[in-house]
């Protein structure tokens, strides 16, 4: 594929992101920042964050096919893509029908029409990643666009989905994170952000369930979802769950560092990137 990733990046909702914040994560030696939280199809705050750095690469993860059409999407990768090459990834992704309510249907024929735009609007196959949870979905990542972007997952499932996708396809989960050695006190701070909205969205409980965990494990938010879905520990531990995704068969993994609300990310990254060898 033509965007250099990296191996290792960080997610970050678009509200948390700044070109500030960008140039620290590039200095820190991280190769992508996801930008989450269904940002909007004008793609000015990638720009803005390619604009302030040098060779970071920026991702969606991810545009939300119900909110933004196909064609304005297009537009703005054609704007962004053409004034920075290959450095960034169009996310995209069906979100959930809790969301999006009745125009919730036909979810995966939905991903398949929306491919064809892009198709039609000149979006390049390696200039697009597709979120992609189950069996289905990851195949159509591999056969229509540069590979999968799986979201609040487990090493169990990055090695199910590169069986699936075959070797080639890009595979760059996201893995949240929080910096603690006391449990306790990161399940406090991960439950909250897991258990809503989550593990209440029938997309991810379902994957969830595949993966061996139980209604009463996802309606309780029991302590071992909780530990399987957010590394916590020191830097060294964290880097060891990230390096197991990598293992696993992933290509890229994006970091979600999980901290007290406000509080600055920069200190975890910094202490994860040591322990990843990134600086």
């Amino acid at each position: 594929m033509a965007v250099d990733v990296g191996r290792f990046g960080i997610w970050r909702h678009a509200s948390g992101l700044g070109p500030e914040l960008a140039v620290q994560v590039e200095r820190l030696g991280y190769g992508t920042i996801w930008i989450g939280g269904s940002p909007p199809g004008d793609l000015r705050l990638a720009e803005d964050l390619l604009e302030a750095t040098g060779r970071l690469a920026l991702a969606t993860g991810i545009i939300n096919i119900w909110q933004v059409p196909a064609a304005e999407a297009a537009e703005s990768y054609k704007r962004v893509a053409g004034a920075y090459p290959d450095r960034f990834l169009l996310g995209i992704g069906i979100g959930h029908p809790e969301a999006s309510g009745e125009r919730y249907r036909r979810p995966y024929e939905t991903v398949v029409d929306y491919l064809d735009e892009l198709d039609a609007h000149g979006v390049p196959v390696e200039g697009r990643v597709l979120a992609a949870l189950g069996p289905r979905m990851l195949r159509l990542a591999a056969e229509r666009t540069a590979g999968a972007h799986p979201y609040l997952t487990t090493p169990q499932h990055t090695r199910e989905a590169r069986e699936i996708l075959g070797e080639g396809p890009l595979l760059a989960p996201e893995q949240k994170v929080v910096l603690s050695t006391d449990p306790g006190y990161a399940r406090a701070i991960a439950r909250p952000v897991v258990e809503n909205p989550y593990l209440h969205l029938v997309n991810y409980r379902r994957n969830l369930l595949r993966l061996g965990f139980t209604e009463a494990d996802l309606d309780s938010a029991s302590d071992a979802v909780i530990d399987a879905l957010v590394a916590h520990g020191d830097a060294a531990t964290v880097a060891a769950r990230i390096v197991e995704h990598i293992d696993a068969g992933a290509d890229h993994v994006c970091a979600q560092i999980l901290t007290e609300t406000d509080a600055d990310p920069l200190p975890a990254l910094r202490e994860l990137a040591g322990a990843l060898g990134l600086t």
